[in-house]
């Protein structure tokens, strides 16, 4: 018997937005000083759902993100056999544990717009014992998949794609067997799907990875997963052991700081506004937004820091700020803030003198190709800047204001790229025809809700 998916409502109860696909913007936000609560970290909700399934017992989850992405790896999980209820306040998943996923034959799982989730998953399905379909949509489809599959076919498992993109069959393999894996991208997400794999592999499995996000290791240590980290030549060394039972857990996700980066960006360009925004995941692997806007003087402050189950969490308090200075951008930040350079090149629009960000490529590896989508955005706006295939310089200009129609659309869907120019519209004037408002389902559902709290004015 198939399993129901997760409710729709539990996106429309949190998306209540005006009818039509795109938004029109046409007047900057005025002053405001609010306080602000955002719903809990991408990344982590989907790594606790896929960790819970491989836990004994039942976990739950408060604040966990309800947007498309997350429901999307519930209904994934389902349809492995998985027990899950999904209620207002709290998600619940009663675990099967290693290498206990139940299903049919010729099983298709679909992984929607999520990269984290079409990706990761694979990791836990080199053990299966029939084949599976990893399908997702057209953005994800057009994604390059053999970062993956390339270091899980050495535990064992089978790939079979088409030019290395969506849709996969994987075939996993009875007797997996640890490996060596060189990490050189930077990426959490392949570092993560081999640390999944190694889960239900007998032996040590050691990766030696470029310094990225770090959630799936701190979770691994917090559920007492043998794991151990040390650092060489700037390099990450994880090894993992494998076969060890997971216990289940419960986890109040902390907000989420890229979902917190549009709100900290508009207040800062904004007149005279100042912002809190609560408990929110200041993981020393995704600070680099702030490490970036500091740099450019923005006025960010910490408050209430504490370790919350291996992840610090903090207050943010934001403020205007009037002289915003352009800045050469240390690459070594560039994994740590590799969500939000869409905003943060908004801040260089906007700042004295020349801003320089290299080793971008990465960039163009997400649900659009967000370097050449940057630069589109600041031509449309009227800033000077110039691209290369991994770089751009941007020429700011501290007295910009917009006075003109900018249409934003043929994105992709990218739910980042709306984000930002809404942000922009807001803090820059103008009037902005942004389409496929839809697409914040992905990360944010309650974006627009949110910008309205602050008194935007959209139709």
């Amino acid at each position: 018997m198939q399993e129901t998916p997760i409710s729709e409502s539990l996106l429309k109860s949190v998306n209540n937005l005006p009818m039509g696909k795109e938004i029109r913007i046409k007047n900057k936000i005025l002053p405001y000083n609010k306080i602000l609560r955002i719903e809990g970290d991408k990344s982590l909700s989907i790594r606790w759902a896929l960790l819970a399934s491989q836990s004994t017992g039942i976990s739950k989850a408060i604040n966990l993100l309800r947007s498309e992405d997350v429901v999307s790896t519930l209904n994934c999980l389902k349809r492995l056999g998985v027990k899950i209820k999904f209620s207002q306040k709290v998600c619940e998943i009663r675990g099967v544990g290693l290498n206990g996923f139940d299903y049919k034959k010729n099983l298709i799982l679909d992984a929607g717009n999520s990269g984290t989730l079409g990706r990761l998953i694979l990791g836990l399905l080199i053990h299966s014992n029939k084949k599976i379909k990893i399908i997702g949509d057209k953005s994800l489809s057009k994604r390059d998949f053999s970062r993956i599959t390339i270091p899980l076919k050495k535990f064992g498992a089978d790939f079979k794609t088409r030019s290395n993109k969506l849709p996969i069959v994987v075939e996993g393999t009875k007797f997996p067997k640890p490996v060596i894996y060189y990490e050189k991208k930077g990426s959490a997400q392949c570092k993560s799907a081999v640390m999944l794999a190694a889960l239900n592999t007998g032996g040590e499995t050691i990766i030696k990875a470029k310094k990225s996000r770090d959630h799936t290791e701190l979770l691994f240590k917090y559920l007492k997963i043998p794991i151990k980290v040390t650092k060489k030549n700037n390099l990450d060394i994880i090894k993992v052991k494998g076969k060890k039972r997971i216990q289940s857990f419960n986890y109040k996700i902390p907000s989420d700081i890229s979902s917190s980066a549009f709100f900290i960006v508009l207040t800062a360009l904004s007149d005279k506004s100042k912002l809190k925004i609560k408990n929110v995941n200041i993981n020393s692997s995704r600070t680099g937004i702030l490490k970036i806007l500091k740099m450019m003087g923005v006025k960010i402050i910490l408050k209430n820091v504490k370790i919350y189950k291996g992840e610090k969490i903090a207050d943010l308090l934001i403020k205007s700020t009037k002289l915003l200075k352009g800045i050469k951008c240390p690459t070594k930040l560039n994994s740590f803030a590799i969500d939000e350079f869409l905003l943060i090149f908004l801040v260089a629009a906007k700042a004295k003198g020349i801003s320089i960000f290299k080793n971008l490529s990465e960039l163009n590896q997400k649900e659009s190709p967000r370097l050449s989508w940057g630069s589109k955005i600041l031509t449309k706006m009227g800033v000077k800047n110039k691209m290369t295939k991994d770089s751009i310089k941007i020429y700011g200009n501290p007295n910009l204001s917009i006075n003109k129609k900018v249409i934003i659309k043929n994105f992709l869907k990218d739910h980042r790229v709306f984000m930002a120019s809404s942000i922009a519209a807001l803090c820059f004037g103008g009037n902005w025809h942004i389409h496929d408002k839809d697409s914040v389902k992905t990360s944010f559902p309650t974006f627009l809700k949110k910008i309205k709290y602050l008194g935007a004015r959209f139709s």
